[in-house]
């Protein structure tokens, strides 16, 4: 019976630390994704800044 209690208690301190572990990911996972989506707003206002600034540009042509 001891025996039983002790194996099941090794699994149970597996699933802790594998729970403990995920945990961590995901929590740099979290992070990651919210650099990554900052990142992307980032890029995304130059590329609507720099857009702007060349249809100005192509405003200022003269006709053909």
């Amino acid at each position: 019976m001891n025996e039983h209690l002790g194996r099941l208690e090794g699994k149970i301190e597996q699933v802790i630390t594998l729970c403990d572990a995920l945990r961590a990911e995901n929590r740099r996972l979290h992070d990651r994704v919210t650099a990554l989506e900052d990142e992307k707003q980032i890029l995304t206002d130059r590329m609507t800044e720099a857009r702007g600034r060349l249809e100005g540009l192509m405003d200022k042509l003269p006709a053909e």
